[in-house]
Formats: C-alpha cells, structure tokens, sequence
C-alpha cells in the first residue's frame, strides 16, 4: 500500500523505526506497520516492541485500520535467538537487550521489563481502530502473538503458525494466550502450546485463527480489500462495537447489557445531534 510517513512529533522516528526493523505508513484513515528486516526473517527483539510500543502511543486519531505485515517470506521467525545468548558470550544482541542482562535486575525489575515488552502488542487491541495481521511464511513464537495481537488474521496459503516457546524453557508472555484461548479453547489452545506443533493456514482457518486463508501473490490485495471494507462502516459506531465485543468476552451479561445501552445512547445522541444541526430528532 503507498502512503507517507506520518507520526506524532513525540513518537518514533523514521531512523528509529528502522533501526528497530519497522515502518510506518499512513494512507488516509489506514497505516501500515511493516516488518522490514527479511534477511533475518523479521525476527523481533526488544528495540521492536519498544518501538511497537512508541507507534502505539503516538497513533494519529484518525486511524480506523491498522495493517500489520511483513516484508519477504516469513511474517516472522520470533525471537531474535542472539537475546538467548550465554552471558560469557562476547555476541550480544543488536539492541544490545539480552536475557542475561535481564536476570542482572530484581524479578520486580524483570516483569516490569517484560510489561513494557507486552504494551508492543497490547496496543493493537485499542478500540480507536481495527487491527489486521497479514501472514505469509512462518508466525512462530513473538511473531504468533503478534499476529494474535490484532483483531483480524488473513493468511496466506503458505503460512506457519507456531507457539514454540515450550520448547525453548520459556512461556508466550507477549499476550498472546488470551487471544489463542478464546479462538480456539482451553484444550486447544493447551495442546498447540505445550506441543510447540506447527499449524498450517487450512487448520488455522478451522479454528479460527484466520479470517480468511488466500493465495501469497494475493495477500496484500485482499488485505487492502478487508481494510476498505471495514472503512465502510461508521467510524464512531465500529469503535463502540470494538469494545462492547472485547467487553462481552469477559463481563456477566448484566454487566454488559448497561455498557451496551450506554454505547446505543451516546450514539444515538449523537446521531439526533448532527441530523439538523439541532438535538430535537432525526
């Protein structure tokens, strides 16, 4: 997709955002946010989600869709491995952020860290916008739960998902499992991780992990096409729905039902509003 770089004076910046391995494209109500280090499979490190974090901070208000994608053949491999390096290894990582040097801080310190890891992906969740991953080639590890960070997944026929942490010591702790459990359940969503199996895109699209599986020459396309077609939609309406539907996941039905009378009235104020330019009707 063309369009120009566009940020808040306080968000990162273009040199930022490459060092980082990323980009920032803005093209009316829709950005892009490109993973662009193919050479390396777009593997992420803490500069990324740092920088992820930043973008999300600073998102113009007048973004209704975000597109995550990926340059090259994978969406991404996961975790930069040089972070996993041995602490006598004179090899650290190109951020320079390493667990090593993680373990050096307090285990308050360590999970303040990994918070600040996890608002890289938290913000995709905003209710301000809508947000689709495009995946081709490998999602493993951090690139699967930035695919399941967004609302939206439209796969290429090619692509890989996989939770491969178990099989390095670890846990997901990019807050992905909330995303993966309530697509797939409990059990599922268990086997998938501890297992660290691969699932291709037609499984993805039966559990519903994908939105729509499609051929790779036609991912960006139909992405795009996904993208105008939520524009559709009326912009105040589809951020209430955003987070009425996010609420009903986790709220008690009565609990829901005052947050959805209360979206339907502001709504519906507004609406009364802007029909004359007076508030006395439709």
């Amino acid at each position: 997709m063309t369009g120009v770089n566009r940020l808040s004076m306080a968000g990162p910046s273009e040199a930022e955002l490459q060092s980082a391995g990323l980009r920032f494209t803005q093209s009316g109500p829709i950005a892009e946010i490109t993973l662009c280090r193919p050479e390396r499979r777009n593997t992420q490190s803490p500069a990324m989600w740092r920088a992820l974090a930043a973008l999300g901070q600073t998102m113009p208000t007048d973004i209704r869709v975000v597109i995550v994608r990926a340059e090259g053949r994978s969406f991404s491999a996961g975790l930069d491995r040089s972070m996993l390096k041995d602490p006598a290894s004179p090899h650290e990582a190109a951020d320079g952020e390493t667990i090593s040097g993680l373990l050096d801080g307090s285990d308050m310190t360590v999970a303040r860290t990994i918070r600040e890891y996890q608002d890289g992906f938290l913000f995709l969740r905003n209710s301000n916008f809508i947000s689709i991953a495009a995946v081709q080639g490998h999602a493993v590890g951090a690139g699967f739960q930035l695919a399941l960070a967004c609302d939206l997944r439209v796969v290429a026929e090619d692509a890989t998902f996989c939770m491969k942490e178990v099989a390095l010591g670890l846990v997901p702790d990019l807050t992905g499992l909330t995303p993966l459990v309530r697509q797939v359940g409990y059990g599922r969503a268990l086997e998938i991780c501890v297992t660290a199996r691969n699932v291709v895109a037609k499984e993805a699209l039966s559990l519903g992990l994908a939105h729509s599986v499609v051929p790779v020459n036609d991912l960006e396309s139909e992405t795009r096409a996904m993208a105008h077609t939520l524009l559709q939609a009326d912009t105040a309406a589809a951020r209430e729905v955003k987070q009425l539907v996010q609420s009903a996941e986790v709220l008690h039905v009565e609990h829901q039902r005052q947050l959805e009378a209360a979206a339907q009235t502001r709504l519906l104020r507004a609406r009364s509003a802007t029909a004359d330019g007076s508030d006395r009707g439709f």
